[in-house]
């Protein structure tokens, strides 16, 4: 005789039943309830308790609302925004999905399938737009606080890393600006990391044309007045490729004890210098005798553009190849050290930097600046930030092999 089918609804009666496995019996059931495929936020949302990001970032915000009628408090809000992006959901329209998603009320403390979901897409929308520029400035101070506070004490000595980075727009959005390097209508948010450890220290937004060496000297000031707050004594280097090599961001650091290592633009009276020609001349020659597909060399002399005040150090990379010469310079202010490990110890760690910002794109989405205003698409990037910690805590928390 047929089985009867279970009637529509009843799930306690969807078992199945199969052989058993070494005497042990075995069943298929669903009457799970309400399950998840997120059980790492958790985790992450327990990594947010102990850092206190979205209640530090919160607090920067004016809360215009009758608090007698608030359901979600601006730091939930951020809260399940910033544990969002670390699962893969970067959109704020995911959140309507996951606003009953039971990791999800958990990682904030609320019960599942007990009062008010989480807050819905709107509400993160109108929340994302709503931080000021003096909001957000404030933000940012709290996100380099948040770096320096990650510290158990002031370390000795830290390189930070200074890069810009194509952020592709999706329309006519506000600070938008066409590239011709890359080709694209664009952002090109600075993004600051402490590349030894890869912790994040700040990320700006930013129009898409290279910065001029008086803006990047602005930037570079603000976030070392910001750093000296909380670390007097610690010794700071700064690090980055050509864009940052400028006369306005050397001085800045030569007359506040900053040492500098940055890409320095060839130009026709770099490839003249004597003695990186000398140099050149003698790596060619010795590559050809010797038939090899590559050879390196490395140079170093005294240097001063007609812009700048004064002569500097400059280390050139020199490099023969089958296609002919290539040559790169860096400028720094490091009196030690041999052009070798100036260029490949130094310098090419920035490399590093790259891959963090890969991560910071890619892994957290976060070039989903699609906002008109340019604030909250700035609002994106500081929530994107605040991902990438919480992602960095875990790692931390990982035993190493």
């Amino acid at each position: 005789m047929p089985q009867a089918t279970p009637a529509e609804g009843d799930d306690s009666a969807l078992l199945i039943s199969f052989p058993a496995v070494v005497r042990k019996k075995v069943t298929a059931a669903f009457d799970g309830g309400r399950i998840t495929s997120d059980g790492g936020v958790l985790l992450l949302g327990q990594a947010e308790r102990e850092m206190g990001l979205c209640a530090r970032l919160a607090a920067c915000i004016a809360d215009p609302r009758d608090q007698s009628r608030v359901i979600h408090q601006v730091d939930d809000i951020l809260r399940a925004r910033v544990l969002a992006i670390c699962c893969g959901y970067e959109d704020a329209d995911d959140l309507d999905a996951l606003r009953d998603d039971p990791g999800f009320r958990l990682a904030l403390g609320k019960l599942p399938g007990s009062g008010a979901g989480l807050a819905s897409q709107p509400t993160m929308s109108r929340w994302e737009n709503a931080p000021s520029t003096r909001e957000l400035a404030r933000m940012m101070q709290v996100m380099i606080g948040i770096y320096c506070a990650s510290y158990p004490s002031p370390p000795q000595a830290v390189t930070l890393d200074i890069d810009d980075t194509c952020d592709v727009v999706h329309g006519y959005q506000q600070l938008s600006f066409w590239n011709g390097h890359h080709g694209e209508r664009c952002f090109l948010p600075i993004h600051v990391y402490d590349t030894a450890t890869g912790r994040p220290v700040a990320m700006l937004l930013r129009t898409g044309k290279t910065p001029s060496g008086q803006e990047a000297a602005g930037h570079i000031r603000r976030l070392v007045r910001h750093l000296r707050r909380h670390w007097s004594e610690t010794h700071i280097t700064i690090r980055g490729d050509g864009h940052y090599g400028r006369p306005e961001v050397m001085a800045f650091c030569e007359a506040h004890g900053i040492d500098y290592v940055l890409g320095l633009p060839t130009n026709a009276a770099l490839r003249a210098d004597p003695t990186i020609v000398k140099v050149a001349d003698a790596c060619a020659v010795k590559r050809a005798e010797e038939d090899r597909v590559v050879l390196r060399h490395y140079a170093e002399t005294r240097y001063g553009a007609k812009s700048w005040k004064c002569q500097r150090r400059v280390v050139a990379r020199i490099e023969a190849s089958t296609l002919g010469m290539d040559i790169r310079y860096v400028v720094t202010s490091l009196a030690g050290g041999s052009a070798e490990h100036i260029y490949d110890t130094l310098y090419c760690a920035r490399g590093q930097a790259e891959n963090l910002i890969k991560m910071h794109k890619s892994q957290l989405a976060s070039d989903r600046t699609s906002c008109r205003s340019a604030n909250a698409n700035q609002m994106r990037l500081i929530l994107h930030t605040a991902a990438y910690w919480l992602m960095w805590r875990l790692r931390q928390a990982i035993p190493k092999t």
